[in-house]
């Protein structure tokens, strides 16, 4: 970026809109006793299938300490649940119950009927814009 004014306005109108989306998606939710650090581990074994609490640390970015106290919380829910290891005794390997997967589903349909209502109030110029912008939001973010 050269740092001029219209890059320094195009970076907090990104931001700011990121943000306000996020916000609206996230009042979507269907379960607000479930913690946003929550929901996201069951993204991830959800996306990634089953793994070890430290690799589910690793994926979410926390630390394993922090971790143990979001798979016990969605342990005690029936969110999800704990097996043994199949080549290592000391560890246990998580992933979701039916529940798990029924709550995960669920939030995800709410989220996105607001989001296709949203979407349909919108010409066919506008949709193809915001195609593109997801693309390039994507590549930003590193996906």
């Amino acid at each position: 970026m050269s740092g001029s004014a219209d890059d320094h306005s195009l970076t907090s109108r990104v931001r700011l809109a990121v943000m306000r989306l996020n916000r609206r998606l996230r009042a979507q939710r269907t379960n607000e006793s479930v913690t946003l650090s929550q929901v996201s581990a069951l993204s991830s074994l959800h996306k990634c299938g089953p793994m070890t609490p430290g690799e589910l640390a690793g994926r979410e970015g926390v630390q394993p300490p922090s971790m143990t106290r979001v798979i016990a919380a969605l342990e005690d829910m029936g969110y999800i649940s704990k097996r043994a290891h199949p080549n290592d005794g000391r560890q246990v390997i998580v992933e979701l119950t039916e529940q798990g997967l029924g709550y995960i589903e669920a939030d995800v349909a709410a989220r996105e009927a607001w989001l296709h209502a949203r979407l349909s109030e919108l010409d066919d110029t506008e949709r193809e814009a915001l195609s593109r912008a997801a693309e390039i939001i994507d590549r930003m973010a590193g996906q």
